[in-house]
């Protein structure tokens, strides 16, 4: 089973609450789970420390995800609970500041993982905030169980890419028509914001195509204009 795992939690120190700010009359971190929703997938999952469950739970059945609770700060704990819960064989690795995921781009590159039966996968490229990863979930109990340091926990996959001799790893360019790494499309501080708003508002004039990534790398060009 694959499964799309959003991890997402409520404090921020740099955009206090981001997730639950408005785009477009709803909450943020329904807007990155709408996104992730049109990316194949067996289930969507909202990983979440156990605080958030009153304000995710109603958005996450809103937008077709589980709410699954696990530790605040032990995110790679996190994940592989929600591996054991539903018996999960491989993750497509999300977080809740990205509502411009390139749904296609994430299609090609979990893809591209089990073809290769690569334990982790990820575009360089990308703008950020745009990709995701796919990891096997064998890999990531693996981690879970060996990993020690603070932020190979906190930040689940850097005890992978650390230690190349025990997986493998897929990290190649993105194809040309998805790249731009000079471009910020994540949410993180009061401008990214702002921009996210502006962004929001021009794509959903592109409806039919407003989570590929040359459409919304179109409109952030335009926009920055």
């Amino acid at each position: 089973m694959t499964a799309v795992v959003l991890q997402a939690r409520l404090d921020s120190s740099r955009l206090p609450g981001k997730v639950l700010l408005p785009l477009d009359g709803k909450p943020l971190i329904f807007r990155v789970m709408e996104a992730l929703k049109t990316v194949k997938a067996d289930i969507y999952i909202l990983a979440s420390p156990e605080d958030c469950a009153p304000a995710f739970t109603p958005l996450a059945e809103e937008a077709g995800f589980v709410f699954c609770a696990g530790p605040k700060d032990d995110v790679l704990g996190r994940y592989c609970l929600a591996i054991r819960r539903f018996n999960i064989d491989r993750v497509i690795r999300a977080t809740g500041d990205n509502p411009f995921v390139f749904a296609d781009a994430a299609d090609a590159i979990n893809e591209e993982a089990v073809s290769l039966n690569a334990a982790y996968a990820g575009y360089s490229g990308l703008p950020y905030g745009a990709g995701v990863e796919s990891v096997a979930a064998w890999a990531l109990l693996k981690a879970e169980a060996e990993a020690k340091a603070g932020p190979e926990r906190e930040h689940v996959c850097p005890y992978l890419y650390n230690h190349p001799e025990l997986f493998s790893l897929h990290r190649p360019l993105a194809p040309l028509r998805w790249q731009g790494p000079s471009l910020r499309v994540t949410v993180d501080t009061p401008p990214d914001y702002e921009r996210a708003a502006v962004l929001y508002a021009a794509l959903s004039r592109r409806a039919e195509a407003r989570y590929h990534g040359e459409t919304i790398i179109a409109a952030f060009k335009e926009m920055e204009r």
